[in-house]
Order: structure tokens, then sequence, then C-alpha cells
């Protein structure tokens, strides 16, 4: 059966189309015959109990340098629609929330992906301290003291927003750096939200896993390994991606945390 789905995202010829997960996902998509839809969440609109977007109708293809075609815009009923992913990128702000909150007026006669009431009540930074066995040690917090006592204990660290991406605004701090003070003044003046503070683990320069879990359930994993020169693994800031299979302990860490990503409606995560 073909599917109505509508991609709630940025711009979409701002994306990197080799590492972008929604370009993939709109791409397997489109090869089951489904007819989607790009909008931006600025265009919503709530009028009289009807939630709609000013959206395209999409075309997606694995050709470079013709990756998409958008259509005339129309303005689209989302309950119409059969799914909705959600997948613009922080900053995780009121407009954000806001979206949140809109979208939960159909969902989920019209599934949402995910769940609009998690993706605001979990934010993946805050969601993962719920098992401080499976992380390096962690702080989050805006208190300098804390801070001060966290690196002390720990020396080697790295600081970064608690709703960033991307690896924006990441920093790997050593013990003996003297960018230290100036990096949490700029994080104060910078960000309202408290940071997150966590132990180095060198190991990252081997590179870190992301696992994709679809309803609580690891379907495949990708190795981002760090360019020469660089504490950040990420695709946008020149991480390479490697296939990688799950490990025996990776296996145990996705059936720690997969059953409540599937209760919270968070299907793919």
């Amino acid at each position: 059966m073909s599917l109505t789905v509508a991609i709630q995202m940025d711009p979409i010829e701002t994306i990197q189309f080799d590492a972008d997960s929604t370009f993939m996902l709109a791409l397997e998509a489109s090869a089951r015959g489904h007819r989607l839809y790009h909008y931006l969440p600025s265009r919503l609109a709530l009028e009289e109990g009807r939630l709609t977007a000013l959206a395209h109708p999409l075309e997606v293809r694995h050709e470079r340098g013709n990756p998409f075609t958008l259509g005339e815009p129309d303005r689209l009923e989302l309950s119409s629609a059969q799914v909705v992913l959600m997948r613009q990128d922080p900053p995780f702000d009121m407009a954000y929330i806001t979206a949140t909150h809109l979208l939960e007026r159909i969902h989920p006669q019209t599934l949402v992906v995910n769940d609009p009431a998690s993706v605001r009540n979990a934010p993946e930074k805050l969601f993962v301290t719920g098992w401080p066995e499976l992380m390096a040690p962690t702080l989050i917090t805006s208190d300098r003291e804390a801070i001060l006592a966290f690196r002390a204990r720990h020396g080697d660290i790295v600081m970064k927003p608690l709703y960033g991406n991307g690896g924006s605004n990441v920093f790997h701090v050593a013990p003996k750096d003297e960018n230290f003070n100036a990096l949490l003044e700029m994080f104060t003046l910078v960000f309202r939200e408290p940071i997150v503070v966590q132990k180095y683990l060198p190991e990252v320069r081997a590179g870190d896993k992301r696992i994709i879990l679809v309803d609580g359930e690891p379907k495949g994993a990708v190795l981002r390994v760090p360019p020469e020169g660089e504490a950040r693994a990420n695709l946008h800031v020149g991480g390479r991606a490697v296939a990688a299979e799950l490990t025996e302990r990776e296996r145990k860490i996705c059936q720690a945390i997969g059953p409540e990503l599937k209760r919270r409606g968070l299907i793919f995560a």
C-alpha cells in the first residue's frame, strides 16, 4: 500500500546527501512507492483544530548533483498523511518544543516518528543518563564549582552543549589546557542551559560507533572514525564512516535501553 509521508526537516538543499539519515529514509520510502512531501517547521499552521503545513511534493534520487526535485507548494492537511517524520536538527529551543506540541494534535492517528511528546521529554543527552553504568563519567550542570571539581577528578575532559548536534562546540580539554577558563566563559555567555562535561576516553581516536535502533531493536551500526588531529568523529566535521558489527557488550547496551525507547514511541533512534 502506498503511503503519504510528510517530512518535517531543515531546507533540503542544505543537507549532506551522502551522510544524511533523513535523505536515506526518503530514498528508501521512494523506492517502496510512497508519496513524499517536504516542509519546514516554520510552515506549520494550526487553525480551528486543523494542523497544516505548506509542503512541497518531493522526489529524491541517488544522483550526484541532482538528488531531489521539489514540486509546487500547497497547504497539506497533516492528518491526511499516514506518516510524519520529525527530522529537523536542533537547536532544542522553544520553536522546536512548540513543533512537538503541534504534532501531538495529529499523533497517533497519523504516525509521527518519533512520538512528539517523547522527543520533547527525552532529549538524547538527558535520556541516556538513566543508565550511568553504560556511560563515561558525565556531569550536566551550569555550576562552575561542580565543573572544576569534576575536572580535578578526571583531568582529561570533553565539554559540549546539552542541546547541540553535529559536533558543533565540542571541545577536548586536556589536563593542562590553558583555554579551559576561556571555554567555560564562552559556554556561559553563549548557552543559557547547563553544559555536558564528560571524562575523555582516548579510545574515541579509533572511532565511535553509532547504532540504529528501530522500535527498540538494533538494525545496524556504523563506526565514525575521526580525521587526523581531530577529537570529533562526526561526519559533518570530516569523520569517516566504516561499516561495523555490534559487539556483545553493545548488544547488551541495546537490550538495556531498547525497551524504554519502544515504550516512549522513539521508533527510530
